[in-house]
């Protein structure tokens, strides 16, 4: 049974309920998780809120310490994390390793950062008085994270909440619990006082309403869907809670015929099916100008026909599980609702014969499709490619930009013209030119539109949870 982390304690929930954690390659049972209540999670805020007020006297130089500390243990400990990482999530063990050594070096990153949290100085107009801003941490901040980055997507708003001098209520998925338990390990073996962080896994639903509910909690970092993001809008605005919100992403990538082809077509294989497509900031929605549609189709089919899909400890595997039964099935149903508007599938899209257990899905390309499509309507979310063709400059810009969302974006030129007009136009937080990882532990990470608010990793980050404060003197 794995207990949930209160008050620098592990501890079964108050009602003693508790849920299975599957593996998704095998559908077999991992261990059981104790399941968290909205009861567990005020006893958390409580506790972080007693903890915030020596934690947020420290120094930032104190804070760092423990977090490069931490840095430290999950570099150690990376080949047990990783093999924890790949049963609950079903990712190839090379991707698990990658995320891990992330999750470490946002922990440094932001150990460092906090120490360059400068305030300044402003000349008043009067002789007599005196004006500075300074920044001080926020308070107990909620963090929700979602299941497709266990490691990773926690790693990066805990490192940047606790650098800052807030205390944390972690509310990791249900369905990734163990990595952030790991991380928590990590944090407490390195000296982090008791309350500082917790970890509560269990009912979204009540534990969403805690972390909404209690006045103690002053702001709530989510990463997760748009339609939850929006029920936890409507709650904060009842009871004025701040919120962080990284939510849907539906990438278009532009691919221009000056481009290379092969190699574009190559990555591209690679790219889409990180991490088997869940990904928020995955490229999904390919537009590719005309004269090179049919080739580059033609490749980007060959290279996706040759992808491994397997167990996450199986050699050369590519692509592992979706992460549960209902994401296949949505996933399937997407395709299709495709194939009934005529969609040609040119490879995949079906479930492979030789993994009848775990939730398997060949990869799959997509074409004879237009905008109304549901491929490119909503966020697929899985192992799907679709392609569309378009024919100007201004012509694939408006059809990348037809879409609610607004996380990330791609273009593929040799043309610096081409690149500067199209990535000024394209309405994005993040554009990648030439690239599929437009970010970076130094970057800000956020989206415009229904992608979100707010903005993780980076220096933005940090401030994500500090308060800005002006400090004035009169009668000097």
């Amino acid at each position: 049974m794995h207990k949930l982390f209160i008050n620098g304690e592990w501890t079964l929930s108050q009602d003693g309920q508790h849920l299975p954690l599957i593996n998704p390659a095998t559908e077999e049972m991992i261990d059981t998780i104790s399941a968290a209540s909205g009861q567990d999670a005020h006893l958390a805020i409580g506790a972080a809120q007693a903890a915030f007020k020596s934690w947020s006297r420290t120094t930032p130089y104190q804070r760092a310490t423990i977090l490069k500390k931490a840095a430290d243990y999950l570099r150690e400990h990376m080949d047990d994390l990783s093999r924890d990482m790949v049963l609950e999530s079903g990712k190839p063990l090379g991707e698990a390793k990658g995320e891990w050594a992330v999750a470490a070096n946002l922990f440094e990153w932001y150990a460092e950062e906090a120490k360059r949290a400068y305030g300044r100085v402003i000349p008043t107009n009067r002789p007599d008085k005196r004006s500075s801003v300074i920044w001080q941490p926020m308070g107990v901040i909620g963090i929700i994270t979602a299941w497709n980055f266990p490691a990773y997507n926690p790693a990066r708003a805990w490192a940047a909440a606790l650098a800052a001098g807030c205390t944390v209520v972690a509310k990791p998925s249900e369905n990734t619990p163990l990595s952030a338990y790991h991380m928590a390990r990590a944090l407490a073996e390195s000296g982090i006082p008791k309350g500082v962080i917790n970890v509560v896994v269990g009912d979204a639903q009540s534990i969403g309403t805690a972390f909404l509910d209690n006045p103690a909690l002053k702001k709530i970092s989510f990463t997760g869907s748009t339609r939850v993001g929006k029920i936890l809008m409507d709650g904060a605005s009842k009871t004025h809670t701040k919120l962080s919100l990284e939510l849907g992403g539906n990438a278009p990538v532009l691919v221009f015929e000056d481009a290379d082809v092969d190699a574009v077509a190559k990555a591209a294989s690679i790219a889409r099916f990180r991490n088997n497509g869940q990904v928020c900031i995955a490229p999904q929605r390919f537009y590719v100008q005309r004269p090179i549609f049919d080739r580059f189709a033609e490749l980007l089919s060959g290279y996706v026909s040759n992808l491994k899909v397997g167990g996450g400890f199986e050699q050369g595997v590519q692509l592992g599980p979706l992460i549960t039964k209902r994401q296949r099935e949505s996933v399937m149903n997407l395709l299709d609702q495709a194939r009934q508007e005529n969609a040609r599938i040119l490879t995949g899209g079906y479930v492979p014969h030789h993994l009848e257990k775990g939730y398997f899905f060949q990869p799959a390309v997509v074409t004879n499709l237009n905008q109304s499509s549901p491929l490119a309507r909503n966020e697929i979310f899985g192992p799907v490619l679709p392609l569309f063709v378009f024919d100007d400059l201004d012509d694939g810009i408006e059809m990348a930009n037809d879409t609610e969302y607004g996380l990330a974006a791609y273009v593929f030129t040799n043309s610096l013209k081409t690149a500067i007009y199209a990535s000024e136009r394209l309405d994005f937080g993040m554009v990648g030119v030439n690239e599929w990882a437009p970010h970076g532990t130094e970057s800000p990470f956020g989206g415009w539109n229904y992608s979100g608010q707010g903005h993780e990793s980076g220096s933005e980050g940090l401030y994500e949870y500090m308060e800005k404060k002006l400090i004035s003197i009169g009668g000097l």
